[in-house]
């Protein structure tokens, strides 16, 4: 199946989760920047809260495509200690890499919900939406992460992933819903007739429509919080 864009696979996708509809122990975090406007549709159809999960890789110095971790919104690190101690990364290398990132993911977290605080997913029902998954390492790292808040159940929510990435997933968490597992995968663009590039802009006005469906005050209604808030 080929979407004609990221709403319309959100909407496909909401069709395979109507089991978590309306009920008040759900919510949909959407992996900016793609991945927002497929989980603002499914957040809409179940009637679910949106907010974001941020995920900035920690890249090799030098080989920045090799990751040897993430950081993940609400101050989560993950470290691969395999590639740490198999390439010889000094603590020095590992925060100096955090500390880049770190800034980074505070930029985004903050232009993308302003004042608005995370919503607290311990003891509720998860459900992590991206546009698409390819080998599943950054959501494998997301899905550790996001662990460690104490949720009750973790469900990962994609309109398109191979099927072989779908198999290694599936025992990290607690349910998978993939609206499409081709064989032939090349991209998650493959997908898609309108793949077009997803703004900072068109995420913040997503997270206001939802803030404003919900009942919460939108993002230029919250006094942003102090700087020295942030950890």
């Amino acid at each position: 199946m080929i979407f004609t864009n990221r709403k319309e696979a959100g909407i496909e996708l909401a069709r395979l989760l109507t089991r978590y509809a309306s009920r008040p122990d759900v919510i949909v975090l959407g992996v900016p920047r793609g991945g927002v406007p497929v989980a603002f549709e499914v957040a809409a159809a179940l009637r679910a809260p949106l907010d974001i999960f941020v995920l900035r890789k920690l890249g090799v110095p030098g080989h920045e495509e090799l990751a040897f971790g993430a950081i993940a919104s609400r101050g989560i690190r993950i470290l691969d200690s395999d590639v740490i101690n198999g390439l010889g990364l000094s603590q020095l290398d590992i925060e100096l890499v955090t500390a880049e990132e770190k800034q980074e993911l505070q930029r985004r977290e903050l232009t993308y919900r302003g004042g608005r605080p995370a919503l607290d997913v311990q003891g509720f029902v998860v459900i992590l939406v991206d546009d698409g998954i390819a080998t599943g390492s950054s959501i494998r790292a997301a899905i550790r992460a996001i662990r460690q808040m104490n949720p009750a159940r973790i469900v990962i929510a994609t309109p398109v992933a191979p099927a072989s990435t779908c198999n290694r997933l599936r025992s990290e968490v607690d349910e998978l819903v993939c609206a499409e597992t081709p064989e032939y995968f090349y991209g998650v663009g493959q997908f898609y007739e309108d793949f077009s590039q997803v703004s900072d802009e068109d995420v913040k006005e997503l997270l206001d429509r939802a803030a404003r469906r919900s009942g919460a005050p939108a993002q230029q209604d919250v006094i942003p919080a102090s700087k020295g808030a942030c950890s």
